[in-house]
């Protein structure tokens, strides 16, 4: 996380109309702007589209702990998780949350001597979190392949609804006295003296004097309306869903060439890969550039989720058959009970990345008031509500700062 610069702020965001304009209506916005209203602070949220309708409609409910590095990536998925447990009844609606627990899985000896030392680096920054023979793993999920080496596992992964909980956050945060406008698209930003005044949309403008930048991969073109340059590209995930099945899963999985998918982890040299611009080596997984790292999560309409690529392909959404047959293979490979299930629909999101794996929290340049909550790739489910805390706690520090 970057820390927002505490000094950018020098008005009382309540002679303004609207305190606050939030660009995006995914789970960050939606969550945002539920924070927000919680602190009376007047808030108005615009998304081009519908609520939910890029990334955070486009992906998995997993959340885990397991896969955040230790130091403030695990530190904000804890608090994060915290904020997770009372959520249902807070926003009074069923997310589908479900504290059902996680695992990482193991495939080689390689794999294993890094996890061991990743497992130790989370113990002792406080994740309840263990590393199992694959003995003890198949005791808890009896359909995995004996092939395996082992596996990790924490009690504290849990998993939602990505759709349930982005509208549950977008309707609690209406009954508290938010605006929300779907098929509204912001054109351009107002700036006056270097303060930012407001929106313009294609309905007509909107005035604020803060402004948040919610709007995950398109965030970099709402940065260049105020001249910002915002650091996130899209990284495609493609996900298979299959028929319904009766419950063969008991915990959200993922395997353990996730991790070298997602922080560049070399197995063979059981260290990062010095490639950090963004790129994706062939080396780091198994299949090729396509970035798989299997992730298993069976949701409660008893359908499979399984995911996912990580590609630098553009903005280009579509699913291909080399990404289908990478993901079913590998599924098929670690949970030998799938290879005749049928799969019935797939998709692919693109994920908000950024070279550190960190996303982009408060004030990075531009004019006063303009915020940026954007850049969290696959973790934008398992941060929503820590980050719509942080930025309602941004806001009102500095109105109480100036009451």
């Amino acid at each position: 996380m970057r820390i927002y610069d505490s000094s950018r702020f020098t008005h009382h965001v309540s002679r303004f109309t609207n305190d606050v304009i939030i660009i995006g209506g995914g789970v960050i916005g939606a969550a945002t702007a539920y924070y927000l209203s919680k602190r009376n602070i007047k808030t108005i949220l615009v998304e081009k589209n519908d609520l939910a309708s890029g990334t955070s409609g486009a992906c998995d409910g997993c959340i885990f702990m397991q896969s955040k590095k230790p130091g403030r990536h695990l530190e904000l998925a804890l608090q994060s998780a915290k904020l997770y447990q009372t959520l249902p009844d807070e926003l009074d609606c069923d997310i589908g949350y479900k504290k059902s627990g996680g695992m990482i899985l193991i495939e080689s000896e390689e794999q294993l001597a890094t996890m061991r030392q990743f497992t130790q680096q989370q113990q002792n920054a406080g994740l309840e979190v263990e590393l199992l023979g694959i003995e003890d793993a198949l005791k808890i999920e009896r359909h995995l392949s004996p092939q395996l080496v082992g596996a990790t596992y924490s009690p504290m992964d849990a998993q939602v609804d990505p759709l349930s909980l982005t509208f549950a956050f977008a309707a609690a945060a209406k009954r508290l006295g938010a605006q929300i406008l779907t098929d509204t698209e912001v054109t351009s930003i107002a700036v006056k003296n270097g303060k930012a005044e407001g929106v313009q949309t294609n309905s007509g403008k909107i005035a604020a004097e803060i402004i948040i930048n919610a709007a995950g991969v398109y965030a970099p073109f709402i940065g260049m309306m105020v001249g910002v340059e915002i650091p996130i590209i899209p990284r495609r995930g493609q996900i298979l869903v299959t028929e319904p099945l009766p419950p063969l899963i008991n915990c959200i999985m993922l395997c353990a060439c996730y991790i070298a998918a997602k922080f560049k982890v070399d197995w063979q040299e059981g260290k990062k890969a010095r490639g950090q611009e963004g790129k994706v080596d062939s080396h780091l997984t198994d299949d090729s550039q396509l970035g798989v790292g299997t992730v298993l999560e069976q949701h409660h309409a008893s359908n499979i989720l399984l995911g996912s690529t990580r590609e630098f392909v553009g903005y280009d959404r579509r699913v291909t058959i080399e990404g289908m047959r990478a993901i079913a293979h590998h599924a098929k490979n670690i949970l030998p009970i799938l290879s005749n299930v049928h799969i019935i629909r797939s998709f692919a999101g693109l994920r908000p990345y950024t070279s550190d794996g960190l996303p982009f929290l408060g004030y990075i340049g531009g004019p006063e008031g303009f915020l940026v909550a954007a850049g969290h790739e696959g973790d934008g489910i398992a941060l929503a509500p820590i980050t719509g805390k942080l930025l309602a706690d941004c806001v009102e520090k500095r109105n109480q700062t100036l009451l």
